[in-house]
């Protein structure tokens, strides 16, 4: 729908309007062999240039609308007859009548219903029985001129204008008055009645309704041909076969029995930009899914464009680069949608419909292109989440060697055989451990392919490089004969005892037990010191969180290694006396499985 913006005030173009509609009405009524004629009507012509509702009234006049007005005031000087003024009548009716469905105001509405009301009279029962020499119509018609539009044409829109007015007022008689008497301000601006704002005509309407007219005409003419009627007659007959077409197509245009109507055909032929709408949404979707990254979507979806024949050339900029297609002129449309800027060339200057319709495209690729930034940058953070996790881990791991070896130079700095028989033990279990951690710096490791340890050896190491700290240790008679990942048992429990023993310094006396179960496996670490804060314990395990005494960044990923190898991390409890965490094995991870 091609629509045209309208700059002059609305509350000056009514009387604009009364004023240009007397004018034509003098005209017709003196005919065109009067030398009034003439004058009168390039004095409409002037002031239809005032109301137009073609133009904005503040931008200049070019070359080409000069050549136009230049040629109407020619044409009405030089070659004015009565198929002039009923072209003319037509074009006018076809305006007002587009302009109305543009009002939502009731009374403007009727306004302009009543000005469509007597062109069509003065076109159908003045000009073209003139035009026809129909002599017992021009009759007819001229009474109804003199008698009938005269006194309508000036009573009615002034009242109609009026009415307007007092209903704004809320019928202060006073605002009424003043506004009556003071002609120069209501010219400009009356009152305070709000402006509607730029206005607008529906070029679709307008000639709907000139070609709807002229059909009337023209049929007319047929009848009175063909048939050899009377003027009158042959319009009745034109009407009454008009009225049932219309009736017939207004039945057409709603679905009824099976049939789709003629709205959805003419809505998918005013989305059709030069190929079918909807192929290019599947091909534009299609090209989203496929291409992996933005740069080579943004190259794929622009040169979907290229298939338009309207189209010359586009160019693109954005954070991924820039590029061209085709060939750039100056009908040339730029489109900011996000961080893409598209300009499309155009082969020749485009409609305000064809405009929105490149906005709408340019907005969807916009809206894809967006979409596959978002998916390029959550890989990037995926994998920034995967160095991370390992490094977090690495660190983790050594920082516990570090606490390890740190009590076995305190143990070796003490005498005795008793401290040279732990060392000889203890060393060879650190090497171990400092070789697994070093195999994991120098080559990325799968980390369900971790090292499998005996569960009784790993129980007995554990208990060994911690037999200087005062924690009770609760197993049953004989533990399973299976593996287990020796590494993660070794993160969980080192991060649960460095906590618990942390823990000891701020509670001095609290205990510390360590229990193992064997079916299903289980290993709990809990002390007797005060519970963990509720805002800290609904997401310890969860993320990272902010307590005294660090993030627990090492026991979340702790957590997240524990669920990638089958196994759960719990705050089991969390209460005064007890607060315990456990390592157990989830269902389906059965014996003998790392």
């Amino acid at each position: 729908m091609l629509t045209v913006g309208f700059g002059n005030s609305l509350r000056a173009g009514r009387w604009l309007l009364l004023a240009m509609l007397g004018l034509l009405h003098g005209a017709m009524l003196l005919g065109m062999n009067s030398p009034w004629a003439h004058p009168l009507l390039l004095a409409h012509l002037g002031l239809f240039l005032l109301w137009q509702p073609l133009w904005r009234g503040e931008r200049e006049v070019g070359r080409s609308g000069m050549v136009f007005i230049v040629l109407a005031a020619a044409l009405v000087v030089y070659w004015l007859n009565w198929w002039v003024v009923a072209f003319w009548l037509t074009g006018l009716f076809g305006l007002v009548g587009a302009r109305v469905f543009a009002f939502r105001d009731r009374w403007t509405r009727l306004l302009y219903l009543t000005v469509m009301a007597y062109l069509l009279a003065a076109l159908l029962l003045w000009v073209v029985p003139n035009l026809f020499v129909a002599q017992a119509a021009i009759e007819v018609g001229r009474i109804m001129m003199w008698y009938v539009l005269l006194p309508g044409l000036l009573l009615a829109i002034p009242v109609l204008i009026l009415l307007k007015r007092l209903v704004i007022s809320q019928g202060n008689p006073k605002t009424v008055a003043k506004w009556l008497f003071a002609p120069r301000r209501a010219a400009l601006s009356i009152g305070s009645e709000p402006v509607e704002g730029a206005q607008t005509v529906d070029f679709i309407y307008s000639l709907l309704l000139f070609m709807l007219l002229t059909l009337v005409v023209l049929g007319s003419l047929a009848f009175m041909t063909l048939a050899r009627l009377d003027y009158l007659e042959a319009l009745l007959r034109t009407l009454l076969l008009a009225g049932l077409v219309l009736l017939a197509l207004g039945g057409l245009w709603n679905p009824r029995f099976g049939f789709g109507g003629l709205q959805v055909m003419f809505s998918r032929y005013l989305l059709n930009v030069g190929t079918p709408f909807e192929n290019w949404l599947t091909r534009l979707a299609e090209a989203a899914q496929r291409e992996p990254d933005p740069p080579s979507y943004l190259r794929r979806a622009t040169g979907l464009l290229t298939d338009f024949p309207w189209l010359s050339g586009l160019s693109w900029d954005s954070p991924d680069g820039s590029g061209q297609l085709g060939q750039s002129n100056k009908h040339d449309v730029q489109v900011q949608e996000g961080e893409l800027h598209l300009t499309v060339y155009a082969r020749q200057s485009l409609s305000p419909a064809m405009l929105l319709h490149i906005c709408l495209l340019a907005q969807l690729i916009g809206y894809f292109y967006q979409a596959k930034q978002r998916e390029q940058s959550l890989r990037n953070i995926t994998r920034l989440q995967a160095v991370y996790e390992t490094g977090s881990r690495l660190t983790h791991d050594l920082k516990n060697m570090l606490q390890s070896l740190l009590s076995l130079t305190a143990l070796a700095q003490s005498s005795g055989l008793r401290a040279q028989q732990l060392l000889q033990q203890q060393l060879p279990l650190l090497t171990q451990r400092i070789e697994l951690t070093l195999g994991k710096l120098r080559q990325a490791q799968d980390e369900s392919e971790t090292p499998q340890l005996d569960l009784a050896a790993w129980w007995d190491s554990l208990r060994l490089r911690n037999r200087h700290h005062e924690i009770k240790w609760l197993a049953p008679d004989g533990l399973p004969d299976r593996t287990i990942p020796a590494a993660l048992f070794d993160c969980v429990l080192d991060n649960l005892l460095d906590n618990a023993l942390r823990k000891r310094q701020s509670q001095p006396g609290i205990g510390i037990t360590v229990e193992i179960g064997a079916e299903p496996l289980r290993i709990a670490v809990s002390d007797s010191g005060t519970p963990i804060p509720a805002a800290i314990a609904a997401n310890l395990l969860r993320g990272v969180v902010v307590s005294e005494s660090g993030l627990g960044i090492g026991i979340y990923q702790a957590a997240r290694w524990a669920e990638q190898l089958n196994r759960r991390l719990i705050l089991a409890s969390n209460y005064a006396g007890k607060v315990c965490f456990e390592l157990y094995d989830t269902p389906g991870n059965g014996k003998g499985i790392g």
